[in-house]
């Protein structure tokens, strides 16, 4: 229009109406950030009460009441390895108030089940990893090993003789003990188990000889010397385990084993109530009480942002994939 040229009444009204209505846009989420929650805030566990992520979900709840000013309330919904409960919260309205707490074994299922009901990757929406301990590669007391190079030696010398426990096919401990024979050259015969306790029992008892359990389980038994830990998962040596080298230092670049807890939403959840559920629990687990409280289970905070703990997914599914389809490891 050129210059000194008057605006007609209709335009003038017109461009009135698209700044409100550009105005009103652009703080929707502002919004939306600052009014959540608007109701309580459940978080569903997909196990049984009592797991390592029923235990962190119930720790980190208090926190996030306080802060949030909304109860929250721990809905365990088990059945099918997890895939109840995960589904129910994929299903749920994506606006914070319905939350899914995972451990590790979360991006194990996509590697050896065909037939889960969502996509791990596309269908949820990461918040925040809570904590995290690593793995222990164990021995029993009375295998002449006192290292994992040591064992390895052993295994190559008598491959097929040595039995590995799991808490279950297609577990967590038996991937990674996968990847530890792909990597290493050793083949044991795998004898799978009905969780931790029964696997634990085998490797005091002699019926076993190697496995890959949390510290919850073979810690107990590591300061009595019932067990020998000959590895840790981290890429860092564990302050609980100074003197126990980390599979990495062993000779193998890179491995890491590592048990986490995260929280997810489903996908299409407002970026805002992401962000700000990411910013409350990075504040609860810097808490020196809650800190406390995850080292009497064995657990250390992780934190760090969504992004990095989406990273963490979709590299781990990647890796599971591989291993599971390399040893034909399947769901029963």
């Amino acid at each position: 229009m050129p210059a000194g040229t008057k605006r007609s009444a209709p335009f003038r009204i017109c461009t009135l109406a698209c700044a409100f209505l550009a105005a009103l846009f652009m703080t929707e989420g502002v919004v939306c950030a600052e009014t959540y929650p608007t109701q309580p805030i459940k978080i569903i566990v997909p196990f049984p009460a009592g797991g390592l992520n029923d235990t962190v979900a119930r720790l980190l709840a208090p926190y996030i009441e306080q802060s949030l000013g909304k109860p929250v309330i721990i809905d365990n919904r088990a059945g099918a390895s997890g895939s109840i409960g995960t589904k129910a919260v994929v299903g749920a309205p994506p606006d914070g108030h319905t939350l899914l707490m995972v451990a590790s074994s979360h991006t194990i299922a996509p590697a050896t089940n065909n037939n889960l009901p969502y996509d791990t990757e596309r269908d949820l929406s990461a918040i925040a990893m809570v904590s995290k301990n690593p793995l222990m590669f164990v021995v029993g007391k009375d295998t002449p090993a006192k290292t994992l190079p040591e064992f390895i030696a052993l295994a190559k010398a008598a491959p097929g003789k040595f039995n590995y426990a799991t808490v279950g096919p297609a577990s967590q401990s038996h991937l990674v003990t996968e990847l530890l024979e792909q990597r290493a050259g050793i083949r044991m015969q795998h004898i799978p188990y009905r969780g931790g306790a029964p696997a634990l029992t085998s490797l005091l008892t002699g019926e076993t000889q190697f496995a890959v359990l949390s510290p919850q389980v073979s810690l107990p038994q590591i300061e009595v010397r019932a067990l020998k830990a000959v590895a840790v998962g981290s890429l860092t040596r564990d302050p609980q385990f100074p003197d126990v080298a980390t599979v990495a230092e062993a000779g193998f670049p890179g491995f890491e084993a590592i048990q986490w807890v995260g929280l997810l939403a489903p996908a299409g959840t407002p970026r805002e109530i992401i962000d700000q559920l990411n910013f409350e629990i990075n504040r609860a687990i810097r808490e020196p009480d809650l800190i406390a409280k995850f080292a009497q289970q064995g657990m250390t905070p992780a934190g760090g942002n969504p992004a990095a703990f989406q990273k963490t997914i979709e590299s781990e599914v990647k890796l599971w994939i591989d291993i599971a389809q390399k040893a034909n490891i399947k769901t029963p």
